[in-house]
């Protein structure tokens, strides 16, 4: 479901402690023209707070702009806003494009290709399902550590067989990468389904209530739904909500 209607005025009509999970990329820096809107960060943070449940997550992927030859830092900043606003920065991950699009050759640094994915929490996470990959050692090894009279010490231990993903995630973007649903592309900036379904997966359960104040092409209420979860949207742009809908039908 997506509201055609400004996010903190919806979340105003939203009951405390209603929403296990918020996924988004906000407009930032005016990199993209979204039909001309924008968003007021002081005013949704207090509703933000209100209405994730405590243990919930806000997931919040953004960069910054080049202005003038310096990088804004419009991302550090809004990660302190909501420190200030009473939130846990829990997770701090890269989102990095295996395929970016080049800068000019006169620019003085190196091609952006990454952005930010904040996990901002209220109080500890209630939900952490993290995605795994093989090890590439089976058996036991020899863990060394200092005994209490500060000699090396060393135990037999069994070694895990799966560990962790790192905290870096790779992604192909662009036609049939970032989606497969064509009409998205009528949208200016597509969130990657992968990205979506990634920490979807890793900060929710079936059941639980996924929102995005910007939802855009309607990219996380789609892998929400295809996932078992709510997926609830609000989106201020009439033209994105019909590019959303005709991706949820």
């Amino acid at each position: 479901m997506i509201y055609n209607q400004d996010c903190i005025k919806w979340m105003q009509t939203q009951p405390d402690d209603s929403v296990d999970m918020v996924l988004t990329s906000p407009p930032y820096d005016n990199l993209r023209e979204y039909n001309g809107f924008d968003f007021d960060l002081p005013s949704m943070l207090p509703q933000l707070k209100r209405i994730v449940k405590p243990g919930g997550v806000v997931v919040w992927n953004i960069a910054d702009a080049t202005v003038k030859g310096s990088e804004t830092g419009t991302s550090m900043r809004q990660a302190l806003a909501f420190i200030d606003t009473g939130f846990r920065l829990n997770d701090t991950m890269i989102y990095v494009k295996r395929n970016p699009m080049p800068s000019s050759s006169s620019s003085p640094r190196y091609h952006q290709a990454w952005e930010y994915i904040f996990c901002f929490s209220v109080g500890k996470p209630k939900t952490f399902n993290p995605l795994m990959r093989e090890t590439a050692y089976t058996g036991e090894a020899n863990m060394r550590y200092r005994g209490k009279e500060g000699v090396m010490e060393y135990k037999k231990t069994k070694r895990n067989t799966h560990t962790k993903l790192n905290n870096v995630f790779e992604y192909t973007i662009g036609g049939g990468h970032t989606t497969k649903d064509k009409i998205a592309f009528e949208h200016p900036a597509i969130m990657p389904e992968q990205l979506a379904e990634d920490q979807i997966l890793t900060w929710t359960n079936p059941g639980d209530t996924v929102y995005d104040p910007f939802a855009g092409s309607g990219t996380t209420i789609k892998i929400a739904k295809q996932n078992n979860r709510v997926g609830i949207g609000t989106e201020i742009s009439q033209d994105y909500i019909d590019i959303a809908n005709k991706r949820l039908k």
